[in-house]
């Protein structure tokens, strides 16, 4: 039934609501493509390699990443079969499928100062804590870390007025983010990254999961999906570790939620810690192409 709401939500969003004047991007054939080669039982990593390759830009974004600190190779990575090789298939499909998103959106990069390079530390995040726990596929935590905010730059890129509502929203202390955007525009980014995960056909946990990710009621809905709770729960709890890393001192959901999210996950405050300086490097290797 809930699945049947969400559902149902976003199509009249898209096709009568607030939202059905603003351009969602659509999927990327690229990814079109990626997607149904990871669908495969056991994905080819020449079909892979054949797929990165076909764009010079996003091949030379993967050589690079592969060859970032992060992987601390002592020779370098010179070719896309090199560096998938190295990686290996599904982490290499995260790797371009953030590319993707990224190119998709056409936007003035001074308005979304570091958003990217956040986005990529919260997927960072959200699939260290998944290999910490039980049954949560770590892929798909990777995933959702990439689209959770992707609505902020695609109602930067198609809403009138929602540069200053931005700034707005992240100053108040009355309401919440999301509040301030229904304020002002009778939608939020968290609907809109919805219809865009929806768009491009992604899984429909992280659909669910990125429309709820702010709506901390849905930790006690049993109704909900279990799978779609624990990402919810782990993304307040990345977001929490990159703020750390970036020097937010005030982090207003997480003093509200935090706890919450953390009992959800029979999480204690002690591996959180671990996790702010396990992540440490990892945050600060960083590259986004």
């Amino acid at each position: 039934m809930k699945t049947q709401e969400f559902n149902r939500e976003l199509d009249q969003a898209r096709e009568a609501g607030p939202v059905k004047d603003i351009v969602i991007p659509p999927c990327p054939h690229l990814l079109v493509r990626l997607q149904q080669e990871l669908n495969q039982a056991d994905p080819d990593p020449r079909s892979v390699a054949e797929i990165a390759s076909s764009d010079v830009a996003m091949s030379a974004a993967l050589i690079r990443i592969a060859n970032s600190p992060l992987y601390a190779r002592r020779e370098p990575v010179n070719s896309v079969a090199q560096a998938i090789s190295m990686l290996g298939v599904r982490p290499t499909a995260h790797v371009l499928t953030g590319f993707l998103l990224r190119n998709s959106i056409r936007i003035d990069p001074t308005l979304i100062e570091h958003f990217w390079e956040s986005s990529t530390r919260r997927s960072m995040a959200m699939g260290h804590i998944a290999t910490q726990m039980y049954g949560i596929d770590v892929n798909v935590a990777r995933t959702c870390g990439l689209f959770f905010h992707v609505g902020i730059p695609v109602m930067l890129q198609g809403v009138r007025g929602y540069s200053g509502t931005l700034v707005e929203a992240m100053a108040r202390q009355d309401r919440t983010f999301v509040q301030t955007e229904n304020a002002a525009h009778r939608t939020d980014h968290a609907v809109v990254g919805a219809i865009v995960a929806k768009t491009w056909r992604l899984p429909q946990v992280i659909t669910h999961a990125v429309r709820l990710h702010h709506d901390f009621a849905a930790l006690s809905d049993s109704a909900l999906p279990q799978d779609v709770r624990n990402l919810v729960a782990i993304a307040a709890i990345a977001d929490h570790l990159v703020a750390c890393h970036e020097g937010i001192k005030a982090q207003r959901e997480w003093e509200k939620h935090g706890q919450e999210c953390l009992s959800f996950l029979e999480i204690g405050q002690t591996e959180v810690e671990a996790w702010v300086d396990a992540l440490y490097p990892v945050f600060e290797s960083v590259v986004v192409a």
